[in-house]
């Protein structure tokens, strides 16, 4: 635990040190903060998930019911390396994506913000007792507020900082119910105190569904995830990537630990999850497929990961409750595997499109273009981050998927009833998810970095510095090797594993673990085979043309004798077939003017696909409490005196009901 603590001392203190040191360090003490921190508590993660330890420490707290209790279990663990394997790569990323996007000016409050957010997720994923992980949980909510909020001069940016404190704090009341009601039932806070057979199964539902509703929102399940697409586009790069890559992962991570406390699931609680498993993992990507900004777009596909975890959560609980061993491990493998896959590729994704909308100017898709040619490194590590949250071999996110597959389809082959349609419904939107995935990514990387520049700004762009090229190649390599050495990391969760088995009661994970690690080999054989073959047939091509003269010509342009980029088809236009199909649960609106006469002096088109549930759920809502709450307003006359008036009454109502 002194490596834990450590490194939090040290991500907090250079956090610090770049408020009060000059604008020529700031950046460079906030990095060297978390970069030292990260190592640390890789230390201590990496000997918890490795040797199966559980270090911990008890202090005392000045707090009803709270105490500074942590402990470092398997399952933090595994969470713990996501936060500091991205956090080093996005601080690196940042020091000079800052340094050139702002000049140097107002980024030490950036670098404080970002140091509490990654030292809160800490605490989040270490804390044992109920009330530090709601302290926790608010300093990393509110860390996160004033990041998304850094350029609050633009309207936009203010608007989605709102929406993103209402949300986290309508999920941080559901999870102040649900700690108090455990607490209440087991006479404690402390998580050792909260066993299992200390929850009444006619509370834990209740439990449950508040857990569902209050992690939910920090994680983006559908339909709490309105907050999401609107923050992670408005703060800088780096942060995006460490909010989509980790911060919800917090929700993730909460969910799974709450169901360790409470009684054997019911058949219920694993259909409620593949449900909001699918909605979110489907509808994450068909309005990701409609979405004209970058960071929007990625935005998007984080609700559709999160969907596939919890996708992976729900077929494990059915397993549980079903009694089949395999099902339920390979669920909860795939799920937990793509928690650190999907901040792998995520973070990689995020910081590839903060490198060109630095070097472009803009992350509107059908305003950027040809950008391969200039920005060669930014593009290969952007094609491998693609293909790896498309779920396409030979890179992580197949392997977790795989996993998940590999339960749905034993969950089918061996169950009955609601364990059989449950399995098929699993695998059929999984597959449906990939597909769509395939299409949006073709659609973001054909538009941003193939063809030609559809700007100026594009068309002048550059390659970005070293420091920000970097930390995408180190992320594009760790995809590539996870999908490689898939048996090896399968291994390394094994501890994980074995928590949740004895958590659930099922048998000992060791032969399960097995199975699905020779399944495993056999991909990662064809994955490396896949790889000889496209060596071999590189060399085989350059064999072929050694001594032959071998030149460029234009694509042919249908006949045009001076195409231009207009010509080309946009991101929009790529996307129409799809976001047609899906129009009735998308809504899509498009408006514009069609070209008419033999020489058409102008035409235009626009299309917008407004999210359902903020549209149709949450503004009516918020409008309707607006307006309630606004015939109240004469109770606030401006008088100090009646003021004092209501204290006095409530203070005297509070009195009586206690004396009472």
């Amino acid at each position: 635990m002194g490596a834990f603590l450590a490194g939090l001392g040290l991500i907090v203190s250079g956090g610090l040190a770049s408020v009060l040191v000059g604008r020529r360090w700031r950046s460079r003490a906030a990095v060297a903060g978390i970069v030292a921190g990260s190592l640390c508590g890789l230390v201590a993660a990496g000997r918890a998930l490795a040797g199966g330890t559980t270090p911990a420490m008890h202090v005392s707290w000045p707090v009803p019911y709270g105490s500074f209790s942590l402990a470092i279990d398997p399952l933090s663990a595994l969470f713990l390396v996501a936060l500091f394997v991205l956090a080093p790569l996005a601080a690196i990323y940042g020091g000079r994506y800052l340094e050139e996007e702002h000049d140097g000016r107002s980024i030490g409050g950036v670098w404080f913000f970002t140091s509490l957010l990654i030292a809160g997720i800490a605490v989040v994923l270490a804390a044992r007792n109920g009330v530090l992980f709601l302290v926790a949980w608010e300093v990393m909510s509110v860390a996160a507020y004033f990041l998304v909020t850094f350029e609050h001069h633009r309207d936009e940016v203010r608007e989605a900082g709102w929406t993103y404190l209402v949300a986290t704090h309508l999920g941080t009341a559901f999870l102040l119910a649900m700690f108090l009601l455990m607490g209440r039932a087991t006479g404690s806070l402390e998580f050792d105190a909260m066993r299992p057979g200390a929850v009444p199964p006619a509370l834990a539902g209740l439990l449950f569904c508040l857990a569902v509703v209050g992690f939910g929102t920090k994680a983006g399940l559908v339909p709490f995830h309105v907050w999401l697409p609107e923050a992670h586009p408005a703060a800088p790069s780096h942060v995006s990537a460490l909010m989509s890559g980790v911060m919800i992962k917090t929700g993730i991570y909460g969910l799974v630990r709450v169901l360790l406390l409470l009684p054997s699931p019911p058949a219920w609680w694993g259909w409620l999850l593949v449900g909001l498993g699918i909605v979110s993992g489907v509808g994450g990507v068909l309005f990701a497929l409609a979405q004209h900004d970058l960071k929007r777009l990625l935005a998007y596909h984080s609700v559709e990961n999160i969907g596939i975890i919890t996708l992976g959560l729900g077929v494990g609980l059915l397993g549980v409750h079903a009694g089949m061993p395999l099902v339920a491990l390979a669920g909860f493998a795939g799920a937990l595997l793509h928690v650190l896959n999907h901040a792998l590729f995520k973070g990689l994704l995020f910081l590839g499109a903060g490198a060109v909308a630095h070097a472009a100017g803009t992350r509107d898709l059908d305003h950027l273009g040809g950008l391969g040619k200039r920005m060669p490194w930014t593009a290969a590590t952007f094609l491998i981050g693609s293909a790896a949250i498309s779920g396409l071999p030979p890179l992580n996110g197949f392997v977790s998927e795989f996993l998940i597959y590999t339960g749905a389809f034993a969950a089918a082959l061996t169950g009955r009833g609601a364990v059989l349609a449950a399995a098929a419904a699993a695998g059929a939107a999984l597959a449906l998810i990939g597909g769509l995935a395939v299409a949006c990514f073709t659609k973001a990387f054909g538009a941003v970095f193939l063809g030609e520049a559809r700007s100026r700004r594009a068309a002048s762009a550059g390659e970005v510095a070293v420091a920000m090229r970097m930390p995408m190649a180190a992320l594009a390599v760790a995809c590539a090797a996870i999908g490689f050495g898939a048996p090896w990391v399968l291994a390394s969760i094994a501890p994980v594993l074995g928590l949740l088995a004895t958590a659930f009661g099922l048998p000992a994970p060791g032969p399960q673990i097995e199975t699905l690690r020779a399944a495993l080999t056999r991909v990662s054989l064809a994955s490396l085979a896949l790889l000889a073959a496209v060596a071999v047939a590189v060399l085989a091509r350059r064999l072929l043309l050694r001594g032959r003269t071998v030149g460029t010509a234009p694509t042919w342009g249908c006949g045009y004798a001076a195409p231009t980029a207009r010509m080309q088809y946009t991101a929009s236009s790529f996307a129409q077939p799809l976001v047609d199909l899906f129009r009735p649960v998308l809504g899509t609106a498009a408006s514009g003017t069609l070209p008419s006469g033999p020489f058409p002096a102008r035409a235009s088109f626009a299309s917008a696909t407004p999210d359902p549930a903020d549209r149709r759920l949450y503004r009516p809502l918020f409008a309707g409490a607006a307006a309630l709450f606004g015939r109240l307003r004469w109770v606030q006359q401006g008088r100090i005196q009646l003021y004092l008036l209501y204290l006095v009454a409530t203070l005297l109502i509070l009195l009586l009901w206690k004396v009472r």
